[in-house]
């Protein structure tokens, strides 16, 4: 690819920090832009760094203009869908209204491509599964209507101001870097394939089933799990394919679904380790099933994820976690 100089938005954070690395390794020159409030420093740590938040638009504008930078990736945006219900204004602050400074920055800095971390969130709870990019997009969660409404704001900057955008629609990202030294690591941990880990790992005394009357084979819900280095592979493909008039709105999955007990029973394969599970009630909004269509993906960016056997991509997890059982902490 291009060896650009691309400014990543949150690159310190989990799937930042992976395309991070990924663009180092194509020759791009990475500059990672963030403010720690959820990322690790560690996970960047022989990248060139700049400390600064989404709201800061003057400090954006100068780091734009101080590194040259020719394209920008943005990952910094809150993700946790029920602290969206309880405290959207952190979200429509972040995610909206931080969105927008970035956005104000680039044209202040005469930078005019951007590929946007967004999510399946905005297609709500889907009629049918698996989900192509012509489904209707009505989230049922500020988490959601925020990073929808970014899309639509990248769709009128396109058209008003020449911004070559790709908007790239994730799944269940997971897994971590195969050579096990960069990983999840959130807090609260929120995503199911640590949290099964952590009680292999003696964390947590079981892992909690949320619901197993879904209509679905074994009543538990299905997700589609893409790994995070497959996701990063698409960032990297997608930047060099947008210009003003080819802007991508693209999802990104393996188009396979894992259910929550497949999950489990995967783990207990990886890891050795009986992992109980307690069935609990449904949490509020949560779909049935939500897998991918990725076709669109396979043949506009000609990306295909490398790692479709989700066993494969628990196997990363848990190098990391085995590592790193405190995360970037220790």
């Amino acid at each position: 690819m291009d060896k650009m100089r691309v400014l990543v938005v949150g690159g310190a954070g989990y799937i930042g920090s992976h395309t991070a690395r990924k663009l180092a390794e194509a020759g791009c020159e990475a500059v990672i832009y963030d403010n720690l409030s959820a990322g690790h420093r560690d996970a960047v740590a022989k990248l060139n760094f700049v400390e600064g938040d989404l709201l800061e638009t003057e400090k954006l504008i100068d780091t734009l203009k101080a590194h040259r930078i020719e394209a920008v990736i943005h990952f910094a945006a809150f993700a946790l869908v029920g602290e969206s219900v309880t405290d959207p204004a952190k979200y429509y602050q972040n995610n909206i209204t931080g969105t927008l400074s970035l956005l104000d920055a680039m044209r202040a800095a005469d930078v005019s491509r951007i590929v946007f971390s967004s999510t399946c969130a905005t297609y709500g709870i889907p009629a049918s599964s698996p989900i192509d990019e012509t489904f209707p997009q009505s989230p049922v969660n500020p988490y959601g209507f925020t990073k929808l409404a970014i899309e639509h704001a990248l769709q009128d900057y396109s058209h008003a101001y020449g911004m070559s955008y790709a908007a790239l629609r994730y799944f269940n990202a997971a897994g971590a870097s195969p050579a096990g030294d960069i990983g999840e690591d959130h807090k609260p941990e929120s995503h199911l394939i640590p949290l099964v880990l952590q009680v292999a790992l003696g964390q947590r005394k079981s892992i909690s089933i949320f619901g197993d009357d879904y209509p679905t084979d074994d009543g538990t819900c299905i997700r589609d799990y893409i790994h995070v280095d497959d996701l990063a592979d698409a960032h990297l493909a997608a930047m060099e394919k947008i210009t003003p008039d080819n802007c991508l709105k693209l999802n990104l999955g393996t188009g396979r679904g894992a259910s929550v007990l497949e999950i489990i029973e995967a783990c207990r394969q990886v890891t050795g380790h009986e992992i109980p599970a307690e069935i609990g009630p449904r949490r509020e909004g949560d779909p049935p099933a939500l897998v991918a269509n990725p076709a669109q993906a396979h043949k506009i960016l000609d990306w295909q994820p490398k790692y479709m056997d989700v066993r494969e991509t628990i196997e990363t997890a848990w190098r990391w976690h085995q590592s790193h059982p405190q995360g970037f902490a220790q």
